[in-house]
């Protein structure tokens, strides 16, 4: 999904916030979720939309906060993540470039479940939450859209279950690692960086425990490094699953 959104960071026009509508409506148009939006539908939603731009580590919704927007990722890595009352944190996914968040506080109007905390540099579109309802209420493909959204999220959580009740930790590493792999030309391969410390609050376990499974791993020759901190997955590590 990246692909189709490469080089739309740089449509910004100024500073933070300011962003054509041009380009706003050029970017709604390659959402997916938007495409059966007819111009007057587009417009609507363009109406009040600011572009926002983060750095690395920073908090774009917090957990527990009412919700105001729907929110959608033009460039870079945020991780969707949890905490409890000691400060133990848990990652529950991670959103690429094309992928939105903040849908569900905005139907059932309850405090958002997570944080979404930013993994790089990101730019992101918000929504108004008057104008994404407004839309929702006129468009039976964007319910679908939302639905379809939601069951995603919903089978990825039962398979994040099922990983920590079933699998060790070198399953569950696994999984980590599969899951965040692409296909290419035959080989199965860990583009973006994954730190220790990320996979670790992904899997349950602590770092140092990640650090040996990743050795281990590597070793036996289950997983090679590359270039650029990816990663090459040998087809033999489903074994672990």
């Amino acid at each position: 999904m990246s692909q189709r959104f490469a080089g739309l960071s740089r449509l910004k026009t100024g500073g933070e916030g300011t962003m054509s509508t041009y380009d706003i409506r050029l970017f709604l148009r390659r959402v997916p979720l938007f495409y059966s939006l007819s111009e007057s539908q587009i417009d609507m939603l363009a109406v009040g939309c600011a572009w926002r731009s983060f750095s690395r580590g920073r908090t774009i919704v917090a957990e527990g906060e009412p919700s105001q927007s729907l929110y959608i990722l033009l460039s870079g890595r945020a991780k969707v993540q949890r905490s409890d009352s000691e400060g133990k944190e848990v990652i529950l996914a991670v959103l690429g470039a094309g992928e939105f968040f903040g849908e569900m506080s905005l139907i059932d109007d309850e405090p958002r479940s997570a944080s979404v905390i930013t993994l790089e540099s990101c730019d992101f579109l918000a929504i108004p939450k008057d104008n994404f309802l407004s839309v929702l209420n006129q468009s039976t493909e964007i319910c679908l859209g939302v639905m379809r959204g939601l069951v995603k999220r919903l089978r990825s959580a039962d398979r994040k279950i099922e990983t920590l009740a079933l699998l060790d930790v070198y399953g569950r590493v696994a999984r980590v690692l599969l899951d965040s792999s692409e296909l290419t030309e035959g080989n199965r391969i860990v583009r973006n960086r994954l730190p220790r410390q990320q996979i670790a609050k992904m899997v349950g376990a602590s770092r140092e425990m990640v650090s040996r499974v990743m050795k281990g791993l590597e070793s036996e020759g289950f997983i090679a490094p590359m270039d650029e901190g990816q990663i090459l997955l040998r087809e033999k590590l489903s074994l672990y699953l």
